[in-house]
């Protein structure tokens, strides 16, 4: 039986997990009453027995929390920024390359990556390693998510019942293009330089997209919209939760298509001249919790899929 905790299990992530967990028969959730949720004494005492921790904190709260976990057996699966760009942490991100899985499979320190942050390196990744654009490429990320990314401040200002008009309409922020994903968009997909990234936060609970336009005159190679679909189609052939398609839906991307799920597809479009790349995945699935489960999977040496597959929901 895993022993699993969850520390943040009040917050939307790892209210999530626990959902995904809870449901499995080769997992014992270990909990604490609502009094000692905060002692330190406690939550140590219940990580150090778990074989799987997962902390869902704020950064600060999550880099103490590590510091806790003593047991040399004991893995962490931190959802936190706080450990994604660290030297000692395994990058929570399997489909990129065969060296993030074997160093998942491997790790009792693993990094889950930000939600809009993998829907841009399940992007470009695949371009700088594949030797199609340089790492200097100006990228520009343009991206939409729902509220429920925006923590539990952000979700009640929109779930409220009198609350301003102005939340109907997306709401881009990040004005000063700083964002607390930038540092491992840049760092693990190996650029020169950090994209210019525009996010909007909508009025819709769950679902993301992630675009990322190319000029065709900039790429290293000579390629057009059907060589890029090939290359992405063939990266990601092997892959259960990744897909690629070049088919939308009536000309739309809804960000909602793979709410529940912990898949991510990615859609190439545009024309000769110009491409257009865009992901789209639940930003509390493969953007979070269903992240978090896969990556406990790899690192247990258990099927990949176990409590993400369930009534085959994670099928585009």
């Amino acid at each position: 039986m895993i022993r699993a905790f969850i520390d943040g299990k009040a917050g939307t992530t790892g209210l999530q997990i626990y959902e995904r967990l809870a449901s499995r028969g080769d997992v014992e959730l270990l909990t604490l009453p609502e009094e000692k949720r905060k002692d330190v004494a406690a939550r140590k005492e219940a990580m150090n027995k778990a074989d799987v921790v997962f902390l869902c904190l704020p950064d600060d709260a999550a880099r103490e929390a590590a510091g806790l976990v003593e047991n040399p057996a004991t893995i962490v699966i931190d959802a936190s920024t706080a450990h994604r760009t660290e030297e000692g942490w395994a990058y929570g991100f399997p489909e990129l390359a065969p060296a993030f899985r074997e160093k998942i499979a491997g790790s009792k320190r693993i990094a889950n990556p930000g939600c809009y942050a993998s829907g841009f390196l399940s992007i470009v990744y695949p371009l700088v390693a594949g030797g199609i654009v340089s790492p200097d490429y100006p990228f520009v990320c343009h991206a939409v998510s729902g509220y429920s990314g925006a923590g539990k401040k952000g979700i009640a200002e929109y779930e409220a019942e009198e609350r301003s008009g102005l939340l109907k309409a997306p709401r881009l922020y990040a004005l000063t293009l700083s964002h607390k994903h930038l540092p491992e968009m840049t760092k693990i997909a190996g650029l020169s330089h950090p994209p210019v990234f525009n996010p909007y936060v909508c009025d819709f609970y769950a679902g993301m997209t992630v675009s990322v336009p190319l000029f065709r005159r900039l790429l290293l190679k000579n390629w057009g919209r059907d060589e890029v679909f090939g290359h992405f189609a063939e990266y990601y052939a092997r892959h259960r939760f990744i897909s690629v398609t070049q088919n939308s839906e009536d000309g739309y991307l809804s960000a909602a298509k793979l709410v529940g799920t912990n898949m991510l597809e990615i859609f190439v479009g545009g024309n000769e001249e110009q491409i257009l790349l865009s992901a789209r995945l639940d930003n509390l699935g493969k953007g979070a919790s269903g992240a978090a489960v896969q990556n406990m999977n790899l690192a247990l040496k258990l099927d990949e899929t176990l409590g993400l597959c369930q009534n085959n929901k994670d099928t585009v």
